[in-house]
């Protein structure tokens, strides 16, 4: 199914000077700026199957799937054709008014199967970022057409992340991420992290779930009902550091939101598209059929930059009814909106992985994935293993240090070190190593990473015995 994977990683020619290229002239997201100019990044020129090559010729096995992105592996003949083919065909129109494309009509068809209860409505944006936003732009328009202009206020958690334009950043509760930019505060609003680990916490399930409800309920007694359009949740809030909540928490929380008239809007851009073994979590693994369903990254796996807000009919329907009969046009959209290149890539995605049941792969794969992660929990350094199917975190820790402290983002940072040295990408963040590899993965592939992993651990377990961790 899947290119051989042995004629890569010979190196580019001219590899110092990319590096010295990028290190001028490229502002990277999320970088760190003390280094900018100075930076020597990781160049990388070539990927194929579960495997990337960077610009000098080393290879890596890419246990974060491209950025939780890449599903059906790198190189896949079918997904390239797709998108040639669609190029050759037609490579852009504009999607704005009553005008469409052929592979944004059967992209929008088949989200609407794949999709639970009602959600049938389609709004394809350019990725998980603008898909975000423009959920809380249809939750804002729903409710100001119905004569609710107040309900605008929006709900999110401390630890989510949602994306990186001004609305999505202010949505986002990682408070590392929150720097010298701007954000709104006046109407988002950060509800309590819902991560709960029953290794290491002190209190049962019932009892987190019980509290985490009722701030649920504080916080909209205190904003008001009548004044919040919707609640914006990641089913497993990924980037914060893969924080899974306690059994109940979705349906608890989309109870709530029915009682008060909140819509409920599944951020499913990392969990959606078989990370968890299906395409959609909400209700296969959660239990719940939210009003909008957000979709981005696995969608066309890393392929094409694409995302979607699925909304259901009973929303799309009164928008169509309580439009403004002066200014009926819907002003939410963007030049790239359901290319026909992305869309097509989705389609040969979507084919693919329902043909070769890749979902139920993960199923048999990612539970083994996580038991052999579980392991690590004997390294001194590792605070705690989290995860779910194919989306983990390794936490790292100086014993006795608890959280991002600067010596815990050290020795995190000397373990993802080891594992790049010996062949591995793992995501650093703070104190995390955080891993989301294509859905492909073999059981053997699973060994090495954890091999790699349990190396790299006991290296910087030495290294900080010695005193070479500040």
């Amino acid at each position: 199914m899947l290119p051989d994977v042995k004629h890569i990683g010979h190196g580019l020619p001219d590899h110092d000077s990319l590096v010295a290229r990028d290190a001028r002239h490229v502002l990277h997201p999320w970088a760190d700026l003390s280094t900018l100019g100075t930076q020597e990044s990781l160049i990388i020129a070539e990927a194929h199957g579960i495997e990337v090559a960077d610009s000098a010729g080393r290879t890596y096995l890419d246990a974060i799937g491209g950025m939780w992105c890449v599903t059906v592996g790198y190189g896949h003949p079918e997904l390239v054709e797709a998108m040639a083919a669609q190029a050759r065909k037609m490579a852009y129109f504009t999607p704005f008014g009553d005008v469409s494309s052929e592979p944004a009509a059967r992209l929008a068809a088949m989200l609407a199967d794949l999709t639970p209860g009602d959600l049938n409505r389609v709004q394809f944006t350019t990725g998980g970022s603008t898909a975000v936003e423009s959920a809380v732009r249809i939750a804002h328009y729903y409710f100001a057409s119905r004569g609710q202009a107040a309900k605008r206020h929006v709900l999110s958690r401390v630890n989510a992340y949602h994306g990186g334009t001004y609305l999505t950043a202010s949505l986002s509760g990682k408070s590392a991420d929150r720097t010298l930019f701007q954000y709104e505060s006046d109407w988002v609003h950060h509800l309590e992290s819902p991560g709960y680990d029953p290794d290491t916490s002190p209190v049962s399930a019932a009892e987190r779930l019980d509290g985490l409800v009722a701030g649920m309920e504080r916080a909209i007694a205190g904003i008001g009902a009548e004044n919040i359009a919707c609640f914006v949740a990641e089913p497993i809030l990924a980037s914060g550091g893969v924080l899974v909540p306690p059994p109940g928490y979705h349906e608890a929380t989309l109870e709530l939101c029915r009682r008060n008239d909140i819509l409920y809007v599944s951020d499913e851009v990392v969990t959606g598209f078989g990370r968890l073994g299906h395409f959609f979590t909400s209700e296969a693994k959660f239990g719940v059929v939210p009003d909008m369903i957000v979709t981005a990254k696995g969608l066309t796996s890393g392929y094409q930059p694409l995302g979607a807000v699925i909304v259901s009919d009973r929303i799309a329907e009164s928008l169509a009814a309580n439009a403004d009969r002066d200014k009926p046009v819907f002003s939410n959209g963007f030049t790239y909106s359901g290319h026909p290149v992305a869309c097509a890539t989705a389609v040969a995605n979507i084919e693919v992985m329902r043909r070769d049941d890749v979902c139920g792969h993960v199923l048999d794969v990612g539970p083994y994935f996580i038991r052999r992660l579980r392991e690590l929990r004997s390294s001194s350094i590792v605070a705690a293993v989290r995860g779910d199917h194919l989306m983990a975190c390794v936490e790292c820790h100086v014993p006795g240090e608890d959280g991002p402290t600067a010596r815990n983002q050290a020795l995190a940072r000397r373990v993802d070190a080891y594992c790049e040295e010996a062949g591995l990408l793992v995501r650093p963040y703070e104190n995390l190593c955080i891993m989301s590899p294509p859905l492909i993965i073999t059981r053997g592939e699973v060994d090495r990473i954890v091999d790699i992993m349990a190396d790299s651990l006991a290296r910087a377990e030495h290294d900080l015995r010695t005193g070479a961790v500040q």
